[in-house]
Order: structure tokens, then C-alpha cells, then sequence
């Protein structure tokens, strides 16, 4: 919890500094728009003055393009920013959940092929302790369920395989750990985006009750605010969906290479046990 509490905390700060630079930047652009139409005008009040009277092609002034985190910024306080917050803090809290597992299974998913050929070679050596160091010396669940086998090695191949299968168990509920959170999260975004629909069309009737009038300008502010609380709640599920499905190929990917190795291990402590 400690590094999801951390990367919180990071998106936080980083969404604070955008914001800012955001801003920044729009008060620049302000300004140098105001200094460049004064430059412009003297300029034209100068060419006027001393050459004779022309008609000058003065451009037209293009609108200024507005950017993709300007618009979502507006239509989020459009949508009732107290409660479009709530949303917010959901899409924050997932997707700190989804880094947290990829960091994790990133540093899970590690080639062993070299480590259970260094294992290979040591025991058709007789040296048990080696082809531990091996395990120990490799990160991720696959070395580890290989070194708890090794460990009951002189025990025979049925007490490696039950220790293979036993903790092959433990490791695969540590890769699925914290998935329940991003299924909440993915089920909880699109509800919150309905409620908020209800809101909406609430706040319309009730804006119909004081105005004793059905007219678009009394209905629009009700209904803008339900339809864009519901936008918001299904884009943000679709994100954490798309990670969520990442994280769900990847722990499948994981759990196949942790049979096959386990597999390969069963193989080679019952061609150690017909050696010895």
C-alpha cells in the first residue's frame, strides 16, 4: 500500500504542475497576442503617416487552437466539477493500482532458460547446493518455486512436486494481487457517471418547477451536466480497462512460464534421483 500510496502522490504533484504550466503558458500566449497587435497598429500608424494612403491587407487574426487539456478541463467544471471530482479521484486511484501490478509483473517476467540450464548442469554434477544458488541468484516467482523444490530435493520427487505445486499456488495469488481494486474501480466509474446522470436531469426538473416553463435554455443546464458526467464515467472505465485486460495477458503469460518450468524442473530432479 506504502507504493500506492507514492505513486498517488506523484500523480498528484505531476497533475499539479501541468495545471500550472497550463496556465503559464495561456498568460503568455495572452500577452504576447496584446504586445503584437500594439506592435502591429504602430506599425501601421507609421506607414500611414509617411507613405501616401494605401489600403494595407491587415490578416485576419486566426482563433487561437484550443488544446486537448484546455477542453477537458472546461468540460470537466462544465460537468459540475465538485461531483466530476469524484470521478476523477476513481480514474487516480485505478490507474495507481494498474502501474503498481505492470511495475510488478514487469520484474516478474524473467527468462530462466538460463538459470534452469545452470541448474541442469549442477545436479547432473551432484551439486545440490549450486543449482540453489542459481535460483537464489535469479529474480521472480519461477526461481523462487524452483529453489522451494530443490529445497526438499533428497526428500524425493513427490515432495518436490506437492512444494512445486503449493507454492506455484502462493505465487500466482501475488500476481493476481490488487486486481480485485481495478475491477472496482472499472465497475465504479461508469455507476458514478449515472448517478450523475440522475443528478442532472434533477436538477432540470427542478430548474422547470421554478421557471414554470419547459424551454431549452431552462433544460439545457441539467441535461449538459448528466450527459457529461456519464461521458466522463465511460472513459474512464474504458482506460482502466485496457489496462486491466494488459495486466490480465501478462499474469497468463507468467503462470505458462511457471508450469513450463515447472515441468522442466519435475524432469530434471527425477533424472537426478535415477543417477544417484
Amino acid at each position: 500500500m506504502k507504493k500506492v500510496f507514492a505513486i498517488i502522490a506523484l500523480m498528484g504533484v505531476f497533475t499539479f504542475g501541468m495545471t500550472q504550466t497550463m496556465s503559464a503558458q495561456d498568460e503568455e500566449t495572452v500577452d504576447t497576442a496584446a504586445v503584437e497587435q500594439v506592435d502591429s497598429a504602430a506599425a501601421v500608424e507609421q506607414v500611414d503617416s509617411v507613405a501616401e494612403p494605401e489600403e494595407v491587407a491587415v490578416p485576419e487574426a486566426t482563433e487561437e487552437e484550443v488544446g486537448m487539456y484546455k477542453t477537458l478541463k472546461t468540460k470537466f467544471i462544465e460537468g459540475d466539477a465538485g461531483f466530476m471530482a469524484i470521478v476523477a479521484i476513481a480514474l487516480i486511484i485505478g490507474l495507481a493500482f494498474c502501474i503498481e501490478r505492470i511495475i510488478y509483473l514487469a520484474l516478474a517476467d524473467v527468462k530462466t532458460d538460463k538459470m534452469l540450464a545452470e541448474v541442469e548442469k549442477a545436479l547432473d554434477a551432484k551439486d545440490v547446493e549450486k543449482a540453489k544458488t542459481a535460483c537464489r541468484n535469479t529474480r521472480g516467482p519461477i526461481a523462487s518455486i524452483c529453489y522451494q523444490g530443490l529445497m526438499r530435493l533428497e526428500a524425493g520427487a513427490d515432495a518436490v512436486e506437492k512444494s512445486v505445486v503449493a507454492y506455484g499456488a502462493v505465487q500466482a495469488s501475488n500476481l493476481e494481487k490488487g486486481c480485485s481494486w481495478i475491477t472496482l474501480f472499472i465497475a465504479m466509474a461508469p455507476s458514478l457517471g449515472f448517478l450523475g446522470t440522475v443528478i442532472g436531469m434533477v436538477q432540470a426538473f427542478d430548474a422547470i418547477q421554478t421557471a414554470g416553463d419547459i424551454s431549452p435554455t431552462v433544460v439545457a443546464g441539467g441535461m449538459k451536466v448528466a450527459l457529461l458526467t456519464t461521458i466522463f464515467g465511460i472513459i474512464v472505465a474504458l482506460i482502466l480497462q485496457v489496462f486491466y485486460n494488459y495486466i490480465l495477458a501478462k499474469i497468463e503469460s507468467i503462470t505458462a512460464q511457471m508450469e513450463d518450468a515447472t515441468i522442466s524442473l519435475l524432469d530434471l530432479v527425477a533424472k537426478y534421483n535415477l543417477k544417484k
